[in-house]
């Protein structure tokens, strides 16, 4: 799975056959069918390990007692500098399931569980703050306005981000006074 990942970041899904896969990763061709099934499924499943180790690290910020723009500086922080090699193994499957039901099915389960983290982490902030946004469609906006940013990165584009977040991040320190 290690070496899926190193080659999900630097080829892309469409770069990796099984012959470069088991030569990265220093063993036969015929283990990765044997274990895996075919490259796919070893895709998804290094998928779902990295995202394991990201939503241990993203429930512990949460449930930190520190303030919620502290919270989200955090978080922020991760996606814009931190995180770029997972953005790419993930924007890489997603394009994958498009044509994979399967794939397409194990996605969903995998946002899904970034959507529940999402969902714990700002109930509370969200009924302080008083915002007027439904809590599910709030969590949906941060993943939309999440995936916005990874893809303009990915394309090389950064325009307008820093300006974005410096805005949100006002905006959440003066809420946070106002309701103190």
């Amino acid at each position: 799975m290690d070496a899926a990942e190193r080659l999900l970041i630097e080829v892309g899904h469409a770069g990796i056959t099984t012959r470069r896969l088991a030569e990265e990763a220093g063993v036969n061709h015929g283990l990765v069918h044997y274990y895996f099934g075919s490259n796919e499924n070893l895709m998804v499943c290094t998928l779902e390990r990295f995202t394991e180790r990201l939503i241990a690290r993203q429930r512990e910020l949460y449930a930190a007692e520190i303030p919620f723009v502290e919270k989200w500086r955090t978080a922020m922080r991760y996606l814009v500098e931190d995180d770029l090699t997972y953005e790419k193994v993930w924007l890489e499957l997603q394009a994958l399931a498009w044509n994979h039901a399967e794939i397409r099915r194990r996605l969903v389960a995998v946002n899904g569980e970034w959507r529940a983290v999402l969902m714990d982490a700002f109930r509370e902030p969200h009924g302080r703050l008083g915002l007027e946004i439904p809590l599910e469609a709030l969590v949906s906006l941060v993943v939309t306005f999440n995936m916005g940013v990874i893809v303009e990165r990915l394309g090389g584009i950064e325009t307008g981000h820093r300006e974005l977040l410096g805005w949100i991040e006002e905006w959440l320190l003066s809420r946070e006074g106002s309701v103190g």
